[in-house]
């Protein structure tokens, strides 16, 4: 379930829309499972993912130099904590689409903070938070380290362009081993607003993509991303 945290900061209107692209494997999983999948945080591709900026982990460093132990916990913490990832936008992104989506046939689900936090009700198991991505330097900002929550809060600037919004637990208290993510309960109704078909698509994508929801009890709304409409000249 949803649970407001202080220190996590996230936009007060609940209508900020976001976004997350996917492919149609991962949408019907999430569909016939009616569970979100959260990634492991050390499984993304970026390295860099939970550790700390340089300033960061010079003054942990010399905090650990008399107690290893501290060092120790936020190495292994990483595979404590999962992650799934929104991009904050009023519209589509077109980058979203290229990185995210492959051999023209993917698609994105529209949905609003209000809706996360709603959809993330019916999960009793774990706590989710939901918090904004900050974007440094990491090389010379600092990354506070007085709440677990903050090395999975900060990204490097080169990734600025996903604007992310991030869905966070940390299943440290109830000492479940996650291998390559966790699996959580959410109200699909409540998650999904609208699904966009990739903008690349020929329409018995998206007619597939319709048939599919149909057939699995879903009315949501569903139309072509108009990125490739026909040009007006």
């Amino acid at each position: 379930m949803y649970i407001n945290h202080n220190n996590i900061h996230l936009s007060e209107n609940p209508d900020t829309i976001v976004w997350k692209y996917l492919d149609l494997s991962k949408f019907l999983d999430l569909l016939l499972s009616k569970k979100m999948f959260m990634s492991r945080s050390d499984k993304f591709e970026d390295q860099y993912e939970g550790t700390f900026s340089e300033p960061t982990f010079e003054e942990i460093k010399k905090i650990a130099a008399n107690n290893p132990e501290f060092l120790d916990y936020y190495k292994s913490h990483r595979e404590k904590v999962a992650i799934s990832s929104w991009h904050t936008n009023e519209y589509e992104s077109f980058a979203m689409w290229q990185i995210f989506t492959k051999n023209q046939e993917g698609l994105a689900i529209q949905s609003t903070i209000g809706r996360l936090k709603e959809a993330l009700q019916p999960e009793k198991h774990t706590k989710q938070y939901i918090g904004e991505v900050n974007y440094i330097d990491y090389k010379k900002e600092y990354i506070p380290f007085d709440d677990n929550f903050f090395p999975f809060l900060f990204k490097r600037k080169s990734f600025q362009y996903e604007r992310e919004v991030r869905i966070i637990t940390d299943v440290t208290e109830q000492n479940i081993s996650i291998n390559d993510g966790l699996k959580i309960n959410v109200d699909i109704n409540a998650l999904i607003e609208k699904i966009y078909i990739h903008p690349k698509s020929e329409n018995w994508y998206k007619k597939l993509v319709i048939e599919l929801v149909t057939q699995l009890g879903f009315d949501f709304e569903i139309e072509k991303s108009d990125l490739e409409s026909d040009i007006l000249i």
